[in-house]
């Protein structure tokens, strides 16, 4: 079968409520004899199952189908049997849809078809116009008459609502309790199954006041006792009542004297409870049933925490007896928890209740008290304080900043509350560095300024960053400075390693975000040089973390780094680590070769330093572009110093062009005229229009400005049939086999010359461009000769060349076009 439309995967939900694919087919409908109606039916595809028959389901007019994501079409079978067809196409997809519905009579723009029962005009008048539902007696002989009523109400909104009228109306929730404890005394497993099956439809009426009288002191235990016995279970029914009664104790840290706030928070524990662990996991039509046991919950915790904050004796005690000295370890380990519980509860709040909460805490001396607490040698009590500071720092970093720079006026930095989380972030033990990550996540959240304020009498940023690097910086980068003294690695072990790592991550967050702090920092404490003997670890992510750190300082084309790095030869160890990477392509490899490249298109001064000092340990590595351009950069940098007229001539042309018509220049090719020489194409040049009023001498003047230009062109023109001689031999090089250009230096007079050594050649250390391997391919062809006339080149001004002259400024067609396909933009 070809039809992709009724195409389908086939899942069932199983015990640990994960989809279980049972097979490919395609779907159609149609009567079943055996089944006596309409029906889905998805024969499996031809190739291996003979087109057996994956799915036979009868389309019941009273069973619920949703339809999810336009492909997906869900429902379920009988009670804990869902099923699902996944439809490769839309259109297939609502084609089955609209014959559930035309089966069903119901709408096929819904979602979900209808829930209700299929009655008929009468009943269903009946059903709206009577008081309500007649419950039978609670009895034991009655209990599953009493099950099947639940269960038979549950599919219908109107009846359902009928039937929690009746239980909440006739008190029949004690009732039934009753009979549980009858039932359990009798030991009759029959009963208490029925049981298990009325509370259980009960929870999913989904209605606050049937929950008030189960969660109630009297009753929440018993009801417990009856979700114990699902009939799954046969006659090894759970504990849940032994676990609460006997291992899980209430403990009061603080004595609590409101006796309402203690049975909220023992009511709280227990519903929680029976949501998480007693409470079978609901199947996909069951989960919208439970949204007030939700609900129920979540305002109770808002309710607890709102006794809690007005609670002033109950608060001061609690950060008294945390920061007493005389507390246990066990007491103060369990006020930690609490106080760590007390501020998870506050999720729950609005907003503006969660910031009263905070508000209330930091009046009552929470950051103090964590000051001391972090101080101490338990690491369980530190982790709980840990916790507790993160969500502070996550609310509202503000006042954590504002509480430092207070403290800083009064204490030594050794015990400032955020150089104790620096050091508790070097000091971590644990060898993944779990707690470590979360401090360097605390730390940015503290240092980033796009989350401090600035107010018309002061600004945040300018006076924390201050206090930062005075106080606090220093220990941040100790590790880092103590562990590349004379230039080389103290320790290199895995553990050291990942901190070294964080602490980097950390400084080059730096580097982007603060200005004259970090700068002043970096080239004071010589901290880039040091960064950089991180290159040599033998962990590859170490490594690469210095290289970030080095490109995000070059990023910022700041004359004041790039003079730093000049002067300390700090492109040395970059250059060793290219080198020392081999014929490996990696990610060292790239990450040096972005940089290089980087430099090349936009720091003039680090190009001039990297060929003038690296020239000869990289001129042999051909495999990319990158070094050849550096070198090419650098000569035109050269040349434009050593002829100043030159210069002076292409102002004089950028500012003088003649067109043949009047139009204003569209923007691109503005870019392309104001563009330097050593941004254009090679073999490109500029040179002055053929107009009588910038070609006429005048006192010999303009002559010699145009001497300089002719000699220019003259070596232009040699190059050029120079590189289309090269480009000859090289057209009969086919495959992997790419010759390399060596560029050198000959007499004092700076000139390129290019050969081409065999295809045969060795390769070269930092030359990943053996056969066989990524980017080994010729990268790209010698530029295009221009023809000359005379010496001079005319510019003409092509009708159609608008899209071509955008491409060049662009960049983007440099090098997916060869220039020899280009249409040239000087032409005689």
């Amino acid at each position: 079968m070809t039809d992709t439309r009724r195409r389908v995967k086939v899942y069932t939900l199983n015990e640990d409520r994960q989809w279980d694919d049972r097979g490919t087919g395609h779907v159609s409908s149609g009567y079943v004899e055996r089944l006596k109606g309409m029906s889905l039916l998805v024969r499996a595809e031809s190739d291996g199952e003979s087109g057996s028959l994956l799915l036979e389901s009868k389309i019941n007019p009273n069973t619920a189908y949703q339809k999810q994501q336009d492909t997906l079409i869900v429902w379920s079978e009988a009670e804990n049997y869902d099923l699902a067809l996944s439809f490769q196409e839309k259109a297939g997809c609502d084609e089955i849809w609209e014959k559930i519905c035309q089966v069903q009579g119901k709408d096929p723009s819904v979602d979900i078809t209808q829930e209700l029962v299929d009655e008929s005009e009468e009943e269903r008048f009946d059903d709206m116009s009577s008081p309500g539902l007649e419950l039978p007696p609670c009895e034991l002989g009655r209990l599953e008459e009493l099950a099947e009523l639940v269960a038979s109400s549950l599919p219908s909104p109107l009846r359902r609502e009928k039937l929690a009228l009746a239980v909440e109306n006739e008190g029949y929730i004690r009732k039934l309790l009753e009979l549980f404890r009858q039932c359990e005394d009798l030991e009759n497993a029959d009963g208490l199954h029925h049981l298990y099956e009325i509370v259980k439809g009960i929870f999913l009426l989904n209605r606050t006041a049937l929950f008030e009288v189960m969660f109630s002191e009297e009753c929440i235990m018993d009801v417990i006792g009856c979700l114990e016995h699902d009939p799954v279970l046969g006659a090894a029914p759970r504990r849940h009542r032994d676990f609460l009664t006997k291992t899980a104790r209430f403990k009061e840290v603080i004595p609590i004297g409101d006796p309402e706030l203690r049975a909220k928070i023992h009511q709280t524990y227990r519903v929680q409870y029976i949501q998480d662990m007693v409470l079978p996991t609901p199947s996909v039509f069951e989960e919208n049933m439970l949204s007030t046991l939700h609900s129920f919950i979540f305002f109770n915790k808002v309710e607890i925490v709102g006794m809690l904050q007005d609670d002033e004796k109950f608060l001061t005690d609690l950060f008294a007896q945390l920061t007493d000295e005389a507390t246990d370890d066990d007491k103060r380990y369990e006020l930690v928890n609490f106080l760590k519980e007390f501020c998870a509860f506050s999720q729950t709040l609005q907003p503006q209740n969660r910031e009263a909460f905070f508000k209330t805490l930091s009046n009552m001396g929470i950051l103090p008290a964590l000051e001391v607490v972090l101080g101490m040698d338990d690491v369980q009590v530190r982790g709980a304080a840990t916790d507790i500071f993160s969500y502070l720092v996550e609310y509202n970093p503000s006042m954590v900043r504002e509480f430092v720079m207070q403290e800083s006026q009064q204490n030594d930095d050794d015990i400032l509350l955020i150089n104790l989380i620096i050091e508790h972030m070097i000091c971590d033990t644990d060898p993944e560095l779990g707690g470590a990550v979360q401090l360097m996540g605390l730390l940015r959240t503290l240092v980033d300024p796009e989350n401090m304020l600035a107010t018309a009498n002061k600004t945040e940023k300018t006076e924390f960053l201050s206090f930062f690097y005075k106080h606090c910086m220093h220990i941040l980068s100790a590790p880092l400075l103590a562990n590349t003294t004379d230039d080389k690695l103290s320790k290199d072990d895995f553990q050291t390693s990942q901190l070294l790592a964080l602490i980097l991550e950390l400084l080059t967050f730096c580097v982007e975000h603060h200005t004259y702090h970090i700068k002043n920092y970096i080239i004071n404490k010589d901290v880039l040089r040091r960064v950089l003997v991180l290159t040599a670890s033998q962990h590859a992510f170490l490594a690469l973390c210095a290289l970030r750190f080095m490109r995000r300082i070059i990023g910022l084309k700041d004359e004041f780094y790039n003079r730093y790095i000049i002067r300390n030869f700090l492109f040395e160890p970059v250059v060793k680590a290219f080198l020392n990477n081999g014929a490996r392509y990696n990610l060292m490899n790239s990450a040096i070769i972005e940089m290089f490249e980087y430099v090349r298109v936009d720091v003039k001064s680090l190009t001039a330093h990297i060929v003038e000092n690296y020239w000869k340990a990289l001129e042999d590595v051909n495999y990319v572009q990158t070094f050849k351009g550096l070198k090419l950069r650098y000569e035109q940098q050269r040349e434009r110093q050593d002829n100043p007229k030159l210069d002076s001539m292409r102002s004089i042309l950028r500012n003088h062009r003649f067109r043949r018509d009047a139009r204003t220049l569209d923007d691109d090719e503005e870019m392309w005229f104001n563009a330097d020489e050593d941004e254009l194409e090679d073999g490109e040049a500029v040179v002055p229009p053929s107009d009588n009023k910038t070609t006429k001498t005048s006192g010999g003047e303009n002559e010699d400005l145009m001497d300089p230009i002719s000699k220019f062109m003259e070596r232009k023109k040699l190059k050029d049939s120079d590189e289309k001689e090269v480009l000859g031999k090289s057209s009969s090089l086919s495959g992997r086999q790419s010759p390399s250009f060596k560029l050198s230096f000959s007499g004092s007079t700076t000139k390129t010359s290019l050969s081409s050594p065999p295809p045969s050649a060795s390769l070269h250390p930092g030359s990943p461009g053996s056969p066989g391997s990524p980017g080994s391919g010729a990268k790209g062809s010698p530029p295009t000769a221009v023809t000359t006339k005379g010496g001079l080149v005319g510019l003409v001004d092509y009708p159609d060349d608008d899209e071509e002259d955008e491409e060049d400024v662009s960049g983007e067609s440099k090098e997916e076009t060869p220039p020899l396909s280009k249409k040239s933009k000087l032409s005689s």
